[in-house]
């Protein structure tokens, strides 16, 4: 939203500058923890200055305007093309908020239902296949976070802390936010075979706290694009549960029975530090060539590996999607390349087939 309503003002004089006003948005306008908050001097000018240019809901009706804004969704305020990714997002955003418009009475129809608009692709959606780690990378990988030290006295065992925390992502095809809520009520952990986790939700990390309550920095959220009474199973390989068992064994739970949390705040593992604790595993885990390339760069390329392998192994698409929490269509459409390479085996079985 703080992307989208700058966009549709009339051109009024003083005019504040795109980047500052969409900042003001984002952090003191829409969140609601920041509401209340006194604003300085000029950004209750730059309030009062997008309350008189905001155009009525109703303009959209036009065509042309409704196409205007669309095209101007697909541009950064520094005039940058997002990614169709992101247009995508945008766009949703802006179909949901006008809908809620026309359920209020405010207007009659939405006309942003079935509209679209051809966005120039900018961006990647699938996964790069380079990105993609293979089980024996992702297994040294693992191993070289344990060797990762904090160079606080309190957190020397940092590395180590987070071993089962990366081997969530990888092992059980977790999203970060999914580990972050991850409680020991959620596993089971047998002592031979395999186990699993019942996913109830996730810990969001939000950008400076803004949209998190007050003295917090994440959003407890249910699982994504499911109920908040929805949960997902996900099943896990006794590599998983013997490190989640050894994990547990070693640094317990946080209060409210968490595995993972920051040492000193007992909120989230900061994104930052995860981060930090990564790249200095792939210093320790990888060649100086596999270390400059785009192997495994992010923790999240953890998630790209386990949902590929999966496939790679011939698990069916509809049981892959079901346990990474994403749509068929999505799964196939991200993961388009990874596939690619899975041809060649793909054709030796319809030849054993046609043949046999």
């Amino acid at each position: 939203m703080a992307a989208i309503v700058p966009l549709f003002v009339r051109q009024l004089d003083h005019a504040p500058d795109p980047a500052a006003l969409q900042r003001l948005l984002s952090t003191r306008l829409l969140p609601p923890p920041r509401r209340g908050e006194p604003l300085t001097a000029a950004q209750t000018a730059a309030a009062s200055w997008l309350v008189r240019a905001s155009r009525p809901v109703a303009d959209l009706a036009d065509d042309i305007v409704a196409s205007e804004l669309l095209t101007a969704l697909g541009k950064t305020v520094s005039g940058r093309s997002v990614t169709s990714l992101t247009w995508d997002k945008r766009r949703a955003v802006l179909h949901r908020t006008v809908e809620f418009a026309r359920s209020s009475g405010w207007i009659d129809v939405n006309p942003l239902t079935g509209r679209r608009h051809v966005v120039r692709h900018s961006g990647p959606q699938i996964v790069d296949p380079r990105v993609v780690v293979n089980p024996a990378q992702a297994r040294q990988l693992l191993a070289a976070v344990t060797y990762v030290r904090g160079r606080r006295l309190q957190d020397r065992d940092r590395g180590r802390r987070l071993h089962a925390f990366f081997a969530c992502i990888y092992y059980a095809g977790l999203r970060p936010g999914e580990v972050q809520l991850l409680r020991e009520a959620d596993c089971t952990l047998p002592a031979s075979g395999w186990g699993e986790l019942v996913l109830t939700g996730s810990r969001s990390e939000v950008s400076a706290g803004y949209y998190a309550p007050r003295g917090k920095r994440h959003h407890e959220r249910p699982l994504k694009r499911r109920a908040a009474e929805e949960v997902r199973p996900v099943p896990i390989p006794p590599a998983l549960v013997e490190i989640l068992r050894a994990h547990l064994a070693e640094f317990g739970t946080t209060r409210d029975g968490r595995l993972f949390s920051g040492v000193e705040s007992g909120e989230n593992v900061p994104g930052s530090v995860y981060s930090r604790v990564w790249e200095e595993a792939r210093q320790i885990g990888l060649s100086p060539s596999q270390e400059a390339s785009l192997l495994a760069r992010r923790p999240y390329d953890l998630r790209h590996a386990a949902l590929s392998s999966w496939l790679a192994a011939g698990v069916p698409p509809t049981e892959v999607a079901e346990r990474a929490g994403n749509s068929v269509k999505v799964l196939l459409t991200v993961y388009a390349k990874c596939l690619d390479g899975q041809r060649s085996a793909y054709n030796d079985r319809i030849t054993t087939l046609l043949d046999g």
